[in-house]
């Protein structure tokens, strides 16, 4: 079925933040696990993986339009160097999606893609709950200060 472009230019730039979230959280994962924090390591190496999922739903539609997903460029990695710039950072990419779906949403809506539409509507929904998880640990940081609340986070000790 041949898509709107301008819809495809919505979705190639989803597929961007979606595929720079997997790297971003990813990494991520990585450092907080190499830095200790066993237990929110597993809650990033999670995010990354459900990334994963939004990427390949989104070169799915691209592809069922007719369009050619674009799998070369991503967006700008914000790569945090203590466990609140992790946070800072995650919460800074989820809400330029947010801000990108909502938009595609109205668009789609207004060329009558409803399934589309539909799609960007559920990745707002995904995204708005990590927004609220992430402003959550913020919140946390400044009431219990970050050395206690990532203490929190370590999990159980391992060789």
């Amino acid at each position: 079925m041949r898509g709107d472009p301008k819809v495809i230019e919505y979705l190639n730039s989803a597929l961007r933040h979606e595929l720079a979230a997997v790297n971003q959280y990813w990494l991520h994962y990585r450092i907080l696990d190499n830095w200790g924090y066993k237990d929110f390591a597993k809650v990033w190496r999670e995010e990354s993986i459900e990334e994963m999922r939004h990427a390949d739903t989104i070169v799915a539609r691209i592809l069922f339009l007719d369009g050619a997903p674009n799998m070369q460029s991503l967006e700008k990695l914000r790569i945090g160097k203590s466990v609140k710039e992790i946070i800072d950072c995650d919460l800074a990419a989820e809400m330029s999606a947010r801000a990108l779906y909502l938009d595609a949403a109205k668009y789609c809506d207004s060329v009558n893609d409803r399934v589309t539409r539909m799609l960007f509507e559920h990745l707002t929904s995904d995204e708005e709950k990590h927004i609220d998880f992430l402003e959550a640990q913020l919140t946390l940081i400044d009431q219990l200060g970050e050395p206690l609340y990532a203490q929190k986070h370590v999990g159980e000790l391992h060789e």
